[in-house]
């Protein structure tokens, strides 16, 4: 059995401010979901995006290039479309339309079935002075600790 796969995009808890999250399914070729699986891909740049048709769909997702598949293989870079209830989709359009929130994929996972899924997240995007914030928050929060662990030394 091999590991699981979990990519995560670090950059977005830094970047975003999370609101609401979902977990969508993603339309694949047969050389993506084998790239996957080995662990070739990431969405640190990623965002999602309605299309005229109203589907969602991820951009700037990279899959690299299955290494056994020779002229069958798939582009790194396209945009895939994403697989959420109509429901769903509505709500999203509306905040995405309406307040200018932005959709950012945080984990691109296999579940226990063997299926890609990617939970996104319904986001806005932080200040600057939000972003020193967190960093001084963490740098006093790792000052504290060394305190604590010199001290009980």
């Amino acid at each position: 059995m091999q590991k699981a796969i979990n990519i995560k995009n670090k950059k977005a808890r830094f970047e975003y401010e999370f609101l609401d999250t979902d977990i969508a399914g993603i339309v694949l070729k047969g050389t993506e979901i084998k790239a996957i699986r080995m662990g070739k891909a990431s969405i640190s740049e990623s965002f999602c995006e309605f299309n005229e048709k109203g589907e969602l769909l991820v951009i700037n997702m990279t899959v690299q290039e299955y290494s056994h598949a020779y002229h069958f293989n798939h582009t790194p870079k396209a945009a895939r479309k994403l697989l959420l209830k109509k429901k769903e989709l509505k709500k999203l359009f509306k905040e995405v339309k309406n307040t200018g929130l932005t959709i950012i994929p945080i984990t691109l996972f296999i579940n226990d079935k063997g299926l890609a899924k990617l939970k996104i997240v319904l986001a806005k995007g932080k200040k600057l002075y939000d972003k020193r914030e967190v960093l001084k928050d963490r740098d006093n929060k790792r000052d504290l600790d060394r305190l604590k662990k010199s001290f009980n030394k």
